[in-house]
């Protein structure tokens, strides 16, 4: 899993965000950081707090052309 860190439009706050590899929000802050460091330096500590092993399965970004290969 990941912390990263997201902004919203009009607001000069952050806040962490963690997602796992298939690309899900697992948790999110509800409180607000003056800057990415700190969003994301909170999100690690909560990370780690939850102890959760990331068992999802990364998301394919690549197309499938099987049906190209079809005759």
């Amino acid at each position: 899993m990941q912390v990263a860190a997201v902004n919203t439009a009009g607001s000069a706050d952050w806040r962490w965000r963690i997602v796992n590899y298939a690309g899900d929000t697992i948790a999110e802050s509800r409180e607000r950081f003056p800057s990415i460091g700190a969003a994301v330096a909170h999100g690690e500590k909560k990370l780690a707090a939850m102890n959760v092993i990331d068992r999802s399965e990364p998301v394919s970004w690549r197309r499938s052309t099987s049906h190209l290969r079809r005759r």
